[in-house]
């Protein structure tokens, strides 16, 4: 069929022009924990087929610094894959995945730190206190060490809440209190941080590509706003926002006080100590949208369809539905979001560029009956919603 921007003000065909197809740009993030980009963009595109077999799509799976950073960049850049064992946030191994693309190295914290390392019955206020980010300055050390002369960080999906402490004493500076005995891992050993002992050896330029702007203290900051999910209740939130105001001032002794710089926040912290060590900070979904030619794709669509696993007021800071939405915007085009939940509000929606919100919970029942089948009930919304916007 024909596109708004072709038809006539009769809304009759123009002589010459052939009916086709409406073009549909499928660009989502991984849902949480059950989907990839990749898969939901799989199921996306099944169902909308479905409903609309005539639709032209256009596969573009997406991530905004969080989980499936790595893997949607290597799909679109190829590259050279590295999967070296890490220190996981138990301290226990893990392989963690990062990213070669000449001397550019791509790293996602949440391989090495993520929350999807953590089961749900750990996430527990024990656990928000000690779990570490020692495992992402492991991976800048093997970036380094293959030759890269930049590193670009994926922020977003950590299960810690130390300030990147862990990811220092990897570099060389290790926390360590009053008597000059190294700190224990976690966020709450922060609390009796002197200073560093040693230096951190970075020997590359950083970017630290965030999906949020938080900065790293108060009831905006790391412990307040991630800690929950990570299984911090009110004690320990105060807890560890507390040991974080200690460890910014010998943060401060690196030569860059960063506490209220945004993106200090991000991934518990974790953007604080990079931002120390002289990163400077890009956009996550505003990186991968410029990196796998979002724009491109966007100026041939008739309707983009973006989601992630959970459309709440987050996604509207930073996340990759805005960046999705705001290219839209720019070109006219109608972006439709389907989420595995939706509260987001119609006006913050449409003010952020989204013209609707669809829930697969909602959808198919409640939340149990999406999550026993993620691909088939996103499916089904999917083509549900083609009925609507796929004319």
């Amino acid at each position: 069929m024909l596109s708004a921007r072709r038809r006539n003000l009769t809304g009759r065909q123009p002589t010459g022009v052939t009916v086709r197809g409406v073009r549909v740009v499928i660009a989502p993030d991984s849902f949480g924990g059950t989907l990839s980009a990749t898969a939901a963009a799989d199921a996306i595109a099944e169902g909308w087929l479905r409903a609309r077999p005539d639709a032209v799509i256009s596969r573009l799976p997406l991530a905004d610094g969080g989980t499936g950073f790595v893997d949607v960049l290597h799909a679109g850049l190829g590259g050279i894959l590295h999967e070296p064992q890490v220190t996981g946030p138990f301290g226990e191994p893990v392989r963690a995945p990062w990213l070669q693309v000449g001397e550019r190295a791509y790293l996602e914290s949440a391989a090495a730190c993520g929350l999807h390392h953590v089961p749900r019955a750990r996430r527990t206020p024990d656990t928000a206190r000690t779990v570490t980010t020692r495992g992402v300055g492991e991976l800048l050390r093997a970036a380094r060490e293959a030759g890269c002369t930049e590193a670009v960080i994926g922020l977003g999906g950590s299960a810690t809440t130390d300030g990147g402490a862990g990811l220092l004493a990897a570099l060389g500076a290790v926390p360590v209190d009053a008597t000059g005995t190294p700190l224990p891992d976690g966020g709450a050993a922060l609390a009796g941080c002197a200073r560093f002992e040693g230096v951190p050896d970075v020997g590359m330029a950083l970017v630290a590509a965030s999906d949020v702007d938080n900065p790293l203290l108060g009831p905006h900051g790391a412990a307040a706003v991630f800690g929950p999910q990570k299984g911090a209740d009110p004690a320990t939130v105060e807890e560890l926002d507390a040991a974080l105001a200690v460890f910014a001032d010998v943060l401060a002794t690196l030569g860059r006080d960063v506490r209220d710089e945004a993106a200090a926040g991000a991934a518990g912290g974790l953007g604080a100590a990079l931002l120390a060590l002289g990163a400077r900070v890009e956009s996550g979904a505003g990186l991968v949208r410029g990196l796998l030619g979002l724009d491109a794709a966007l100026d041939a669509a008739d309707v983009a369809v973006t989601g992630e696993g959970s459309f709440d007021w987050q996604s509207l800071r930073g996340k990759l539905i805005t960046a999705v939405a705001s290219g839209a915007a720019e070109r006219g085009v109608p972006c439709v979001v389907l989420a595995g939940q939706v509260t987001v509000g119609r006006r913050e929606a449409a003010a952020a560029g989204v013209d609707a919100a669809y829930s697969v919970s909602e959808h198919a029942g409640g939340v149990e009956a999406s999550m026993a089948d993620p691909a088939g009930t996103l499916a089904a919304l999917a083509a549900e919603v083609a009925g609507r916007w796929g004319r």
